[in-house]
């Protein structure tokens, strides 16, 4: 069954995915991802955080540590409709995936 819920993607002007553009169940295989990109959406999910937020802590101008960044162009993150920035399905899966179960609260 697919998420009809309206899930913003973080770029601003975006128009928002809806229904079968969500889907509820990560794909397969699921992306490699470094271990800051891990830790970062450890971070997101531990509780509500904006954008401010997000750019205050994980804003970098270097571009090997384009974690922020990366995990939007993967689909990692969005924005919900209020505003947050939330894991998306595939989010999850990557931090259940590669996060040691103390650090997801499992």
């Amino acid at each position: 069954m697919r998420d009809e819920t309206t899930i913003r993607p973080v770029g601003a002007g975006s128009e928002p995915f809806r229904g079968a553009a969500v889907a509820s169940d990560p794909p397969a295989a699921l992306p490699q991802v470094s271990l800051l990109t891990v830790q970062f959406l450890g971070w997101v999910a531990a509780k509500p955080r904006t954008r401010a937020d997000v750019m205050d802590a994980w804003r970098s101008t270097c571009p090997r540590q384009s974690v922020w960044e990366d995990s939007v162009i993967d689909g990692l993150v969005a924005f919900d409709g209020g505003g947050a920035v939330v894991l998306t399905p595939l989010g999850k899966a990557v931090l259940r995936a590669g996060a040691p179960s103390s650090a997801i609260g499992g």
